[in-house]
């Protein structure tokens, strides 16, 4: 960030109004089995006008800038996280990502979306954007594994992933990759194959999202935990992997996230998930190691 902006910059967390198609019926209704009513966006801003998310999202991470940058030299990102966002009305969305960029204070603009939502109009629309200000497409594969993805009703196969990625990269969109780490019945082995598909993708990966695999309260996988618990990894195991995963990266990409955030009230496990700066501590440990 402070290569390409000059600065540090903090992202707000803001909500489309966007649905998933594995939620309204189009592939299913009750998302992946891993995902709660929050759309995996939990800390996301309540649906409001997007000035006002905007507004309110700065309120709560501007006491984490440090004094020396004064609010008028502050930069943004805003992240639109929560279910599909590409998924709807291509005038609708583009009217709120417009909006959002034209903000002064907005850096660049962040949409999280599943692989299979990128229609021609919606590409044409994100390059658009990304000729205002710098566009970042998170797609959430979480795994190159099919019998992986099946369990957890992912709903598309690797295919299509492959193929929004590269109209993605050849329309000069940064693309970010969701990787969760955890899945049930996957082995080490099976985790470094994906992260090892991801660091061999044409034109270089720009960005990967590793994500502990959080079981939470409201969702298919923790009513599944509770019943019949399966094996999920020490925060021992769980630093060890992501040493192994960082070691397979191309030097060029960015790593966006090692760990990730569960409201306590939903986290069912792992508990030690709940104390990052302990997570972040032993990771760095490791990797001094």
């Amino acid at each position: 960030m402070i290569e390409t902006f000059g600065t540090k910059v903090y992202k707000l967390s803001l909500s489309s109004g966007c649905t998933c198609p594995n939620r309204d019926g189009t592939l299913g209704t009750g998302g992946c089995s891993f995902c709660s009513e929050g759309g995996s966006g939990d800390f996301a801003a309540p649906l409001l006008p997007v000035g006002e998310q905007i507004r309110a999202a700065k309120a709560l991470v501007d006491p984490k800038f440090p004094s020396r940058i004064p609010p008028e030299e502050r930069k943004y990102i805003a992240y639109f996280q929560s279910y599909t966002n590409t998924y709807g009305s291509p005038v609708r969305l583009r009217e709120l990502y417009h909006e959002a960029i034209s903000y002064p204070e907005i850096a660049a603009l962040s949409i999280g979306t599943r692989p299979d939502c990128i229609p021609d109009e919606i590409l044409e629309m994100l390059k658009e954007l990304n000729r205002v200000k710098p566009v970042w497409v998170e797609l959430g594969l979480q795994t190159v594994h099919e019998r992986t993805a099946g369990k957890f009703r992912r709903g598309y196969e690797l295919p299509a992933f492959e193929d929004a990625y590269m109209r993605l990269k050849e329309a000069g969109i940064t693309v970010i990759v969701h990787v969760i780490l955890g899945l049930p019945g996957e082995s080490e082995e099976d985790m470094l194959e994906t992260v090892r598909y991801l660091a061999s993708l044409p034109y270089g990966l720009d960005g990967i999202k590793l994500q502990l695999l959080h079981v939470l309260k409201g969702t298919e996988l923790g009513e599944k935990y509770l019943v019949s618990p399966f094996k999920i990894m020490t925060l021992e195991e769980y630093s060890d992997l992501i040493v192994k995963c960082l070691d397979l990266l191309p030097e060029e990409t960015v790593i966006h996230r090692l760990t990730g955030d569960a409201p306590k009230r939903l986290l069912i496990a792992p508990e030690w998930s709940g104390d990052k700066k302990r997570v972040l501590n032993t990771i760095r440990a490791k990797l001094r190691r």
